[in-house]
């Protein structure tokens, strides 16, 4: 599993007292030295299925890496001291200026040599959705013309296959 948690990788010191550590890769440090202990934990992301009055949904040609130019999900990181749900919405926001009402858990989608859990929840729009750097084109598909092929993460692809066909609100884990 190289590379699921770099920030362990190179550590040969404690952050703490600066001795030698005991390192549990990729899930902990500890230090018997001084007793200092972390542990590395998948991040939480949420992400929005957003449907437009039409009944179409609304993708975005990313903007960064990773998978630059694919079409995406708006979605992101959840911080400290807010929801998912919040997360969600914020995430639409910065990404699309585009205001979205919550209306169901799509599902939860995650793999053991990954280090994010994805939260997908199915949304309403509220308005027109505009670029931003985040992204490059925002386009809006009847759903049974979803560019399948281009789309950037697997955890987009099953929550949109598992909205389209009815099987939302169940936790999904991949195969690695």
């Amino acid at each position: 599993m190289s590379g699921l948690n770099p920030a362990l990788e190179d550590v040969h010191h404690c952050p703490r007292c600066g001795r030698p550590p005991q390192i549990d890769y990729p899930r902990s440090i500890t230090c018997t030295h001084c007793g200092y202990g972390a542990f590395y934990n998948p991040k939480p992301v949420a992400a929005v299925i957003p449907i437009d009055p039409n009944g179409d949904i609304v993708l975005m040609r990313r903007g960064f890496e990773p998978r630059r130019g694919h079409w995406s999900l708006p979605g992101g990181f959840v911080d400290l001291g807010e929801t998912i749900e919040t997360a969600a919405t914020r995430e639409v926001m910065e990404e699309l200026h585009l205001r979205v009402q919550i209306t169901e858990l799509v599902g939860v989608y995650s793999r053991a040599d990954e280090r994010t859990v994805v939260v997908v929840y199915a949304a309403t729009t509220q308005g027109t959705p505009s670029l931003s750097e985040e992204a490059l084109e925002v386009r809006a598909f009847a759903p049974n013309d979803i560019p399948w092929q281009d789309l950037a993460f697997w955890s987009e692809h099953q929550a949109l296959s598992d909205l389209l066909s009815g099987a939302g609100s169940r936790s999904r884990s991949a195969p690695s």
